[in-house]
């Protein structure tokens, strides 16, 4: 049976894994993302000597814009800035498939997850940061430059709070880990009374949630106002792809239907008079290790033996 290196580099950990056809991970490595190149090249060195062995191909995936055809790293912010201008390949020290992290994940899920026999779907990926895939008739959205699929940086408040790509209010400023964490932080010193004042400070993401879950106003007012902006965005990019489904994954989906119950109807209420049916919204199915699992799928579509 074919097997793949699969590699799903993130702005804290790397994730590696030697995975089969069927999805499942024969073996597997986590290691703290490094803070050089260098550091990054023997990383690399490591899994492939590690995992490599049997294996037919190899994917990554990786946040920023890449060429897929030749897997150099075009542009990529963050932690890992100093893999832009790189190619990955050589990075390796061997072939590999590389795309944005987020459309990986949307491979993943249409190979063994909730996107499974769809030709239309978009993908939202929600933690520190907003990643996207979007797949319009069975293929991938890449763009002309291979930055299609971007839809964090879908602008939901233009006059809001700068984005690291330089322009103001994009979804991820607005709705991520990063972003909920900075409204709570802001709360706090402004000495509003909630029970985010209680435990370690700057309060979590998943703080804010389980304070808003318990009933905390100002938690609640947070994450109400994150969650319509979410909302709009989605409903934006539903009536521009007309998708069979909206997937969402990343860590702050776990909030579960606190988060997606109200997300469902107000999105169904800002599409509705155009589509007049439901696209359903839905957490991914296949959760950690998403990201390599969706740089397996990565490596099987490019693989010689499938």
């Amino acid at each position: 049976m074919t097997k793949v290196l699969a590699v799903d580099i993130g702005g804290t950990e790397v994730k590696a894994a030697r995975v089969d056809a069927e999805g499942r991970i024969e073996d597997s490595r986590r290691r703290a993302t490094p803070a050089s190149l260098a550091g990054f090249r023997e990383l690399a060195a490591g899994f492939v000597a590690e995992l490599g062995g049997g294996t037919s191909a190899a994917g990554v995936g990786c946040k920023g814009i890449i060429d897929t055809v030749t897997s150099y790293v075009r542009v990529l912010p963050g932690t890992v800035h100093y893999l832009e201008g790189e190619t990955l390949s050589e990075v390796f020290g061997c072939p590999v498939a590389a795309d944005n992290d987020a459309r990986v994940a949307l491979l993943g899920e249409r190979r063994w997850g909730a996107a499974a026999g769809r030709e239309n779907v978009v993908m939202l990926t929600l933690g520190t940061g907003v990643g996207g895939g979007v797949l319009c008739g069975g293929k991938v959205v890449r763009g002309a430059g291979g930055a299609g699929g971007h839809l964090g940086h879908y602008t939901v408040d233009p006059g809001g709070a700068l984005c690291i790509c330089g322009n103001r209010g994009c979804l991820e400023t607005v709705f991520s880990s990063r972003a909920i964490e900075a409204a709570a932080f802001d709360a706090m010193h402004r000495g509003v009374a909630s029970a985010l004042l209680e435990g370690p400070k700057p309060p979590s993401c998943q703080r804010v949630f389980q304070a808003a879950m318990a009933g905390d106003a100002v938690a609640m007012g947070i994450v109400n106002h994150a969650r319509k902006a979410l909302a709009g965005a989605i409903a934006g990019m539903i009536l521009v792809f007309d998708p069979e489904i909206v997937i969402l994954g990343g860590q702050i989906v776990e909030a579960g239907e606190f988060l997606l119950a109200p997300l469902r109807e107000e999105v169904w209420r800002r599409t509705r008079g155009l589509l007049r049916r439901d696209v359903p919204v839905v957490r991914t199915r296949l959760a950690d290790p998403s990201g390599v699992l969706g740089a397996a799928a990565l490596a099987l579509e490019n693989s010689t033996v499938s």
